[in-house]
């Protein structure tokens, strides 16, 4: 099933914080405060220092909206 492995990729796309916080409609420094009081979603540090870059698995982001949603009703 070809659609299936699109689908399986995509949810594999690692994503910029910017994308995140367009996703989530969230401002870029709301996100990073989110990732700083460890309540937003998982992330990846792909290098050391205060500015190393962050990547968030797309998969990741989808869940924990939906967690989020769900806390909120």
């Amino acid at each position: 099933m070809p659609g299936c492995a699109a689908n399986a990729a995509e949810l594999d796309e690692w994503l910029t914080p910017t994308e995140v916080a367009r996703i989530a409609k969230l401002s870029v420094s709301t996100l990073k405060d989110k990732r700083w009081k460890k309540t937003g979603p998982p992330y990846k540090k792909l290098s050391p220092g205060r500015g190393g870059r962050i990547r968030y698995r797309r998969q990741d982001v989808e869940q924990w909206l939906g967690n989020s949603q769900r806390s909120a009703a």
